[in-house]
């Protein structure tokens, strides 16, 4: 089983040390960052637009997982690419031609992801798994964090597990958004999950970020498990 990645979410960091936040989770061992693009359409607030993309990609190495929440994102997946976008995500909810965006992005040489909200099924994307490097199942309703774990998402992470292993495409990422806390993140890679996003988990009063994202990882090795 390969390592899990761990993706902080700056959704819940502090903005006045945003900064700071990101090379915090950096040097914590952070794998990717991930930026959640809300445009107050497609989900009922508006959040994170170009000019934080540009910003975090100052001070970061690391990949930048970009969110789009966004009504027509064919208008908006050039814009993020060039901003510093590294994976770009689009839901299949809101396309209305994802097979010419995900050949869009790949052929920037960016990784295509395809979202899915907790109620849209999995063959929603079956026409298009040979065009994407990345899955993102919601495992809250977009669009505001700190939202509780929708548990019956497991089920689709094992199923989308099975589907990809079975037709030989184990290198493509099922990443789990929402709610992910060291409590549910076993859980989540026993189910198949590659990728794990968390915002509040990571960012918050309760502990550092170092020891937030150390306390995410242990959970998520074998020792760590239950």
């Amino acid at each position: 089983m390969r390592p899990v990645k761990i993706a902080p979410s700056i959704l819940s960091a502090d903005f006045a040390r945003l900064g700071e936040q990101v090379r915090e989770a950096e040097a914590a061992g952070a794998d990717r960052i991930h930026i959640d693009v809300m445009d107050g359409h497609f989900v009922p607030v508006i959040s994170m637009g170009l000019p934080i993309v540009e910003a975090v990609r100052r001070v970061t190495r690391l990949p930048l997982d970009i969110h789009l929440m966004v009504a027509q994102p064919e208008r908006q997946i050039d814009a993020f690419m060039e901003a510093g976008g590294d994976i770009i995500n689009v839901h299949v909810e809101a396309a209305t031609h994802l097979h010419r965006i995900l050949q869009a992005v790949r052929g920037r040489g960016r990784l295509a992801g395809v979202c899915l909200n907790p109620a849209t099924p999995l063959s929603a994307i079956e026409e298009v798994l040979g065009e994407v490097d990345q899955v993102m199942l919601m495992s809250v309703n977009p669009g505001y964090a700190g939202q509780p774990f929708i548990e019956a998402v497991l089920g689709k992470v094992r199923r989308l597990r099975e589907t990809l292993d079975r037709l030989g495409m184990s290198s493509v990422e099922i990443e789990v958004d929402g709610g992910v806390t060291p409590e549910n993140a076993p859980r989540c890679v026993a189910a198949g999950a590659t990728a794990l996003v968390a915002a509040s988990a990571i960012y918050n009063d309760r502990a550092s970020v170092a020891e937030n994202l150390s306390r995410l990882r242990f959970s998520c090795a074998p020792e760590g498990a239950g």
